[in-house]
């Protein structure tokens, strides 16, 4: 395929790029890549809702309060004050390209989730990501200025090392990507005024992983090796509640279940989180996964329970249909009678390509939105429901702010993808036992709990894996797969090299040789 021209190139396809694709696309063309179909993302997935001030017992100020109190000091305190005051009129966006929330006898259905002192949480039953991504898939195919190639997968960041007649004024600048054809198995540089990455998270980076098998952290691993800033890696979030089922795909059983009423136990049928916490289930996510994580190690368990079965069982039924049913015909449980086993699992990446307020990253006419970006909202632990908000919001301003970039760039080249001298060797095998080593070193040595000596010994697995990754990247023909799980291990390296900069506990990042919070450390660390 020849070079294709576009104002704007949105890598990904969930609430961030969707919702910047919509803004843009009222002044300029849009080109949309994902890398499998169009709903594929972790957006999709979200089952619990998008937290927002819409209830007359509620103020920004709480909400703003919540969030810098989850995040253990390091939220960016504007960021979030952004977030939760133009949060609600984002909320109207989203109403208004067509999402449907559950409402109860005519008003908002609101759910409460742990770190939240309101119920603020619109949902759309157990399933708010998929309605949201139906919706915005919807609005996307009414704009005839908006191209959404699907199976396209970004390689890299085009940049001034690859540009020719650039400018020597165009330093340090993003000028598009080059992307394959997944079936077609062609490379083709696409050429944008303006590059959005909104390629989610990361968490496939470890064995047990809420996300789906696409969140490989391409944007993230792209914008570092583009020389991006990169900030706050070592904020990994760990659901407290993934189903265990050793056998069986990912999938979460959402924060909600203990907004709702939900109890953990222990399988000898104890109930151990307010011995952790005054909050007890709903206590901050870090505070719950380590608790079990605590709970399991002491007792020898591979999960421990939710309780769902003191609750109305219609009403359990009616406000999670989908975890109801997946358990049911999956696993034979009946969650209204018998308690759901449940294991942490990765689930949520905090840092991410540093950016401005507008969505700036520290490269020209590079803008980065949602998961994969660090917009300083967050601190050391995501509140829940925050993302999906965080998401819409930034991009709305990053669309606005990027207006500004939509200069001529005609007389860039961008020279088409050299594979001369590669080979086609099918040696997948030997890769999937790669991406299988890294996943198990990452969940042993840089999980819920570290300590240095683990560090360091991961540091040198993923550093002789990285090695043998791009040494077989560099001398083979380009595959998603091989895209993937070069990526992967630019994340676990970038995930270990912030795990050391850190010698605290704080948040999400929990180091058994430094338990203790550390005010030296209260800022970003940032590669």
């Amino acid at each position: 395929m020849t070079l294709i021209k576009t104002d704007y190139l949105v890598i990904g396809s969930g609430i961030a790029g969707l919702s910047f694709a919509l803004k843009t696309a009222e002044w300029g063309n849009v080109t949309i890549i994902t890398k499998k179909r169009d709903s594929e993302s972790n957006t999709n997935y979200a089952q619990g809702g998008i937290a927002a001030v819409t209830a007359t017992d509620d103020h920004p100020a709480l909400h703003l309060e919540d969030t810098l109190k989850a995040g253990a000091g390091l939220c960016h305190r504007r960021a979030v004050k952004l977030l939760v005051s133009e949060g609600p009129q984002r909320i109207i966006d989203l109403i208004n390209w067509g999402v449907e929330f559950t409402r109860q006898q005519g008003a908002y259905d609101l759910g409460r989730e742990g770190g939240h002192s309101r119920n603020r949480i619109l949902h759309a039953a157990d399933m708010t990501g998929a309605e949201i991504e139906r919706a915005l898939l919807v609005a996307i195919r009414k704009k005839k200025n908006i191209r959404l190639l699907e199976d396209h997968i970004a390689i890299d960041l085009v940049t001034e090392k690859h540009a020719l007649n650039n400018d020597k004024r165009l330093f340090n600048t993003c000028f598009g990507a080059y992307v394959l054809n997944e079936k077609s198995r062609e490379v083709f540089p696409i050429q944008a005024k303006v590059t959005l990455l909104a390629t989610g998270g990361a968490a496939r980076v470890y064995k047990h992983s809420t996300n789906p098998a696409i969140s490989t952290g391409d944007g993230i691993a792209m914008a570092h090796r583009a020389k991006a800033k990169i900030a706050n890696m070592e904020f990994i979030q760990f659901h407290p509640t993934a189903l265990f089922d050793p056998e069986g795909p990912p999938f979460l059983i959402s924060e909600a279940l203990r907004g709702f009423g939900g109890i953990l136990k222990r399988r000898d049928g104890h109930r151990f989180m307010p011995e952790y916490d005054e909050r007890a289930e709903l206590a901050p996510r870090d505070i719950v996964a380590r608790a079990i994580d605590a709970e399991m190690k002491k007792m020898g368990e591979n999960n421990v329970l939710l309780d769902m079965t003191h609750l109305p069982k219609d009403l359990v039924r009616r406000r999670f249909p989908g975890i109801y049913d997946y358990c049911l015909n999956n696993l034979r449980i009946d969650i209204t009678n018998e308690p759901i086993p449940v294991v942490p699992a990765a689930h949520y990446i905090c840092g991410g390509v540093m950016t401005d307020l507008e969505g700036r990253s520290s490269i020209n006419n590079l803008f980065a939105v949602g998961e994969c970006a660090h917009s300083g909202v967050h601190g050391a632990n995501r509140l829940a429901s925050n993302s999906l908000l965080e998401a819409v919001v930034f991009s709305h301003r990053a669309a606005f702010a990027s207006k500004e970039k939509l200069s001529e760039m005609d007389k860039i080249k961008i020279p088409q993808w050299d594979d001369s001298g590669v080979l086609n060797e099918a040696e997948w095998l030997l890769l999937k036992h790669n991406l299988e080593e890294l996943q198990m070193v990452m969940w042993d040595y840089v999980g819920i709990v570290r300590s240095k000596q683990h560090l360091f010994r991961a540091k040198r697995r993923v550093e002789l894996l990285f090695q043998e990754i791009e040494d077989y990247y560099q001398r083979t023909a380009v595959t998603g797969p091989i895209l993937e799980l070069r990526n992967l291990t630019e994340i676990a390296t970038l995930i270990i090299r912030s795990a050391l900069k850190r010698h605290e506990s704080r948040g999400l990042h929990f180091m058994s040789d430094f338990p203790q919070t550390d005010d030296r450390f209260l800022k970003d660390t940032v590669l």
